[in-house]
């Protein structure tokens, strides 16, 4: 999946927005670590209360990681509710076919859906209606004044150069926050993808293609490229398989530093394309982001890595075992090429994303998905769109694990019988 823009005309666009978003400062945090893939943080001081303040952004190019980052900051700022008028009422209260019945937003136990909760208007992007939600789905965060309900969080908010990109994207996380909550539920995480079978181009073949096949191998080359720099600076790197019933490719990168052994430089990146090769390039360096979070130590949610370091190295990959065991035979591990891929035709026409959010939407759907919800929550007069999107009945058990819906129960009951008939 590509963007509108270039990276450099991006940036061009919202580096005079970075103030106005309350950010004061964008480092380069690279040279921190000696992998060298490019890494910014951003820092916005006046985040509101609940939300943090230190954003990182991760690319192939610095280009790339200075405009996630920058654009990460733009989306949080985004994200908070500010001067919106909300609604404030009862589901009950409410017309049912102007408002989402909060149940099935996956809500924490003890938690009534008919309680009093501020609303937001969203559209369905499978209907085409628009809709009220509960606002603690749609923004982050929602202040303590406006009651208690649920945990908000960023999970499907995404920023672009239109529309329908940013909603792309936000899709995209939101299925892979699916994927490996279903992973966290079950204890299973996947094959892993043996990566000598990720294709290589042709000798002589050209640079770059401008044909789907040859961006795709372009792209397997960057893949390779990047897991060479982890390989040549002692991080072993698992690449595994957890795309999920709807078949959107959805990769894990687990990166292991067998030459520091430090167990809070035992991260995961994730990440959900239509590409799997684009799909793996975010999981790995998301993981290089993440390794570079631990060692910049400036933002406020790496509790989790302080817990790894009390419990020490060895302890925290046995308690991991479903992501840093490895199969003994290569005939069980999962052939790249054999996970599918979408590649969209527009023609002679100008790529829209429509067409790649029509094919996720029919995926979806094929797992019983009704609705697919998207907010603009641009609040800034310029070219730059930022969405939230929001599929109820997808999970999000790994970021909230108060929050388990019947997806997540099917995948850890299928785990426990799938046992017992083996022992029987």
């Amino acid at each position: 999946m590509l963007r509108t823009r270039t990276p450099a005309e991006t940036l061009e666009i919202v580096l005079p927005l970075a103030k106005k978003c309350g950010i004061t400062r964008i480092a380069e945090i690279t040279g921190l670590d000696r992998i060298g893939i490019p890494v910014f943080s951003c820092i916005r001081p006046g985040a509101a209360d609940g939300a943090i303040s230190v954003y990182n952004g991760k690319g192939l190019t610095d280009d790339e990681a200075r405009v996630s980052a920058v654009m990460e900051g733009i989306e949080r700022y985004c994200a908070e509710v500010g001067d919106r008028k909300l609604i404030f009422d009862r589901y009950s209260n409410l017309n049912p076919a102007e408002a989402l019945d909060p149940a099935e937003l996956i809500l924490p136990q003890g938690i009534s859906p008919d309680t009093v909760i501020p609303w937001y208007q969203c559209r369905d992007l499978v209907s085409g209606d628009e809709l009220l939600l509960p606002a603690h789905a749609v923004f982050h965060p929602v202040p303590h004044t406006h009651g208690r309900f649920m945990r908000t969080s960023t999970n499907g908010i995404a920023s672009g150069n239109t529309f329908n990109e940013a909603a792309l994207y936000g899709l995209c996380e939101v299925i892979e926050r699916d994927a490996w909550s279903l992973v966290e539920a079950s204890g299973v995480a996947g094959k892993v993808i043996d990566i000598d079978t990720i294709p290589e181009k042709p000798s002589g073949a050209d640079e770059a293609s401008a044909s789907a096949a040859g961006e795709y191998l372009d792209k397997c080359a960057e893949l390779r490229e990047l897991l060479r720099r982890f390989a040549d600076n002692g991080v072993d790197v698992i690449l595994r398989d957890i795309t999920a019933d709807n078949g959107i490719p959805t990769i894990a990168a687990v990166s292991d530093d067998v030459r520091l052994k430090d167990p809070s430089l035992l991260c995961i990146g994730m990440g959900t394309s239509l590409s799997p090769a684009v799909a793996a390039i975010r999981a790995v360096t998301e993981t290089a982001q993440s390794r570079l979070t631990q060692i910049h130590g400036a933002r406020e949610d790496t509790t989790e890595a302080e817990f790894r370091k009390q419990i020490g190295y060895d302890r925290t990959k046995r308690l991991n075992k479903k992501w840093f065991g490895v199969p003994e035979s290569r005939a069980d591990m999962r052939n790249f090429a054999d996970i599918p891929r979408f590649e969209a035709d527009y023609g002679s026409g100008v790529c829209d994303f429509s067409k790649e959010l029509e094919y996720i939407s029919e995926r979806l759907a094929s797992c019983g998905t009704k609705h697919i919800f998207a907010a603009s929550l641009s609040t800034l007069d310029a070219d730059i769109e930022v969405v939230r999107v929001i599929v109820p009945g997808l999970e999000s058990f790994a970021i909230d694990n108060q929050r388990m819906g019947e997806r997540c129960r099917n995948a850890r009951r299928n785990r426990f019988s799938g046992a017992k008939s083996q022992t029987e």
